[in-house]
């Protein structure tokens, strides 16, 4: 043997002493405390079974070694509390202050949450007026002739010429003066017939949309207007205009459309999970580009009962005053709905609950350094805290911090404890096997001989 090849084999066995120090040392930390945790031996019992080190899956009822040539570990019977969980972990105080494992209270109280979507301003739909004519006729005069002009309630916007509309103010004319030659008369059923024929023109006349005023001047001057004028019913804006001079119209005609915008509706779309935090009545604020440093305070006016199956959102309505006119329909805007859900609830950490799909679950703290797993149905969530509807109660300590490796080590004891009574179960069967009976065997041998 040459001197680097010596050489070499002092440093690589140096160099396996030292790995083999570090592993040894690394082998008392928390991880394999909690290992040790699992089971002591009690008055040199023997152990139930062994179990790989490396895979604590992998047992075996003899010893053996595993493929790197370590001892498997005996595994022994442990005294547990007959009322203590399943899967219940305890775990030394300073390996729990090793391990990084910190703890929350569960605590009733409400939740809130802010929702933020994009809006559309548009028109509230219980402001709007269309204007159609009552009677056939052709339009003579139009007033209003461009749309975004400002109208207030009774303007006249356009008038129309009616051959009906003459001929119902003639029988009107007639019928008054029919009533009165005939109101004295001696016989009150014709005085009664006169009468209602006159109520009878005059209501023709209103169905017609024939103002008041105009009904009152007609019996006093007894002459017919040719023209029908058509009134604005609110204060608003005309965004539509649907005829024109000269046109003919019918009832079918739309004139005019206008709309009220001292109050406007603002569309958004809400998601699904977000649907359980808002109802009508929340307070929304709205910000638009259009108009910097303005927020618009609003309220929720309503909730669609039905979804968008192409973007799974709920539409809901929103109503914002608009007095200075800032709100114009088709503008964008960034919604934010306050929500608050005022029943309390039992309310964690979020980060305390360890979600596995099927079910979720917590780390319930019964005594220092023994903690309990506990299955748990959750409600709202919000600002990393979630809502427990059932599984705690309040004033419990629950993990925050290290669950997993609790969880871990809560699996590997829940396996191991129902292995270790399936194996006392198996001995206690054994031992209750009844004795046989030899004088009956004696006998059975002395018939057959």
């Amino acid at each position: 043997m040459n001197k680097s090849t010596l050489f070499t084999a002092i440093i690589m066995l140096v160099i396996g002493l030292g790995i083999g120090y570090f592993l040894s040392d690394q082998g008392e930390g928390p991880a394999n405390a909690l290992a040790d945790n699992v089971s002591v031996p009690k008055n040199n019992e023997n152990p139930l079974f062994y179990r790989n080190a490396m895979n604590p899956s992998v047992t075996s009822p003899v010893p053996a070694k595993d493929a790197m040539g370590m001892d498997y570990t005996p595994v022994y019977a442990v005294e547990t509390d007959q009322k203590a969980v399943l899967g219940t972990v305890k775990i030394d105080p300073v390996v729990v202050q090793n391990i990084g494992v910190r703890t929350g209270i569960a605590k009733k109280e409400s939740m809130s949450r802010t929702i933020r979507a994009v809006g559309r301003v548009d028109f509230d739909e219980q402001k709007m007026a269309r204007l159609h004519p009552k009677v056939e006729g052709w339009i003579e005069d139009l007033n209003v002739d461009k749309t975004g002009e400002t109208v207030k309630e009774g303007d006249v916007l356009v008038s129309i010429y009616s051959p009906k509309l003459v001929s119902t103010q003639q029988e009107y004319l007639l019928a008054l003066n029919s009533l009165k030659s005939l109101e004295n008369s001696p016989f009150e059923d014709v005085a009664r017939g006169a009468k209602d024929m006159v109520a009878s023109a005059r209501e023709r006349l209103k169905l017609l949309d024939v103002p008041e005023h105009q009904i009152v001047e007609l019996e006093k001057s007894r002459k017919i207007k040719k023209q029908l004028h058509i009134h604005t019913p609110v204060d608003g804006t005309v965004t539509r205009i649907g005829s024109r001079q000269g046109q003919y119209v019918t009832p079918k005609t739309e004139l005019y459309m206008v709309v009220d915008l001292s109050q406007v509706w603002v569309y958004a779309d809400v998601y699904e999970y977000e649907l359980p935090w808002i109802k009508v009545g929340d307070e929304v604020e709205m910000t638009l580009v259009s108009v910097p440093g303005k927020i618009f305070s609003g309220r929720l006016g309503y909730i669609y009962p039905y979804a968008e199956a192409k973007t799974r959102t709920t539409k809901v309505r929103i109503i914002f005053d608009n007095p200075e006119q800032l709100l114009r329909p088709d503008m964008f805007a960034e919604i934010t709905i306050h929500s608050d859900v005022n029943e309390a609830a039992i309310v964690i950490p979020s980060q305390a609950v360890i979600r596995s799909g099927e079910r979720s679950q917590v780390f319930v703290v019964t005594e220092p350094g023994r903690f309990e797993p506990r299955i748990v149905t959750l409600g709202i969530e919000s600002n990393g805290k979630v809502a427990v509807l059932s599984g705690l109660i309040e004033g419990e300590e629950v993990v925050t911090s290290a669950q997993f490796m609790v969880d871990s080590e809560s699996k590997l004891r829940e396996a191991t404890e129902k292995m270790m009574l399936q194996l006392q179960n198996k001995k206690s069967s054994n031992n209750k096997m009844p004795p046989m009976d030899m004088k009956n065997s004696v006998e059975m041998k002395v018939k057959e001989q």
